[in-house]
Formats: C-alpha cells, structure tokens, sequence
C-alpha cells in the first residue's frame, strides 16, 4: 500500500498552481463608508450652529414671540459702537442700502431683521432703520431676545 504524496483533492499538489483557493470579490463592503458617513454627520451637526452666529452683540429681552420664516432674511446688526454689520461684513451707512440689495433675493419686499445692541443709543437704531425704509424696504423687523427667567 502506498501513499499518495499530492494533498487533498486540489490539483498540482502543494505549490497551488490549480484553481484558487478563494475567488475575487465582486460586492462592496459597506460598513467602511457608513462609519464615515456618520462621522461626517455628527461633524456638521456640531458645526452646524456654529457657523450662523453673526456679530455677536447682547439683544434686548422682551415678551415678544417668534417669527414664523421659511426663507432666511437678511440680517442687519448694529454693535456696541454703532457700526452696522450686514451679514457679518461692516459696511459704512452710505452703502448699507447697495449692500442690502445685493443679498436680497426679493427685491424690496425681501424681510430684513435689524439686530441692535442692547448698549447702543435708540436712535443709531432709528436712523439705521430709516436708512432701510427709505431705501425701499417695508418689511424690516426688530430682533429682541425673550425673557429668561
């Protein structure tokens, strides 16, 4: 009785020159990139709100409710000084209406919320909204905080 020196059923013996042991595979594997996908969403749901803050300035608070929006409008802010930011960028008062109608999709009838100081004088908060409506725009809004209690 002799024994065979080939092993098991595979052809050629030891050195694999026969078919393959494992074949190439033709899905893809999924997990990899769902890891990263939620990574990427916890990220941009963190930085989400921090990327809309604006100027950073200390509204008054009052017993007003929230505005129902669907679109966003364009925000004007006063700061401490009495320099009026439009969407974050400084503009001087001679361009604040120029610089409004560049950012408003609507034309005049865009609404326009105008977020003063609680510090700054009422009447740089009038002027700045009389700037507005003589520049056209009706619809312009005070922005307050509500009242913490």
């Amino acid at each position: 009785m002799g024994m065979s020196a080939a092993g098991g059923g595979r052809k050629g013996g030891r050195r694999g020159r026969g078919t393959p042991r494992y074949s190439a595979m033709a899905d893809i594997n999924m997990t990899p990139f769902i890891d990263v996908m939620l990574v990427l969403l916890i990220i941009f749901m963190v930085a989400a709100p921090l990327l809309s803050t604006g100027v950073p300035i200390e509204l008054p608070q009052t017993k007003a409710g929230a505005l129902n929006i669907d679109q966003k409008p364009v925000a004007v802010a006063i700061d401490e000084k009495g320099d009026i930011y439009v969407d974050d960028k400084k503009v001087e008062e001679a361009d604040l209406a120029s610089a409004v109608a560049a950012l408003s999709k609507a034309g005049t009838d865009e609404r326009i919320f105008l977020r003063g100081a609680k510090s700054v004088n009422y009447g740089r908060v009038a002027e700045v909204m009389s700037l507005l409506t003589a520049a056209g725009y009706k619809k312009v809004a005070l922005v307050t905080e509500p009242i913490q209690k």
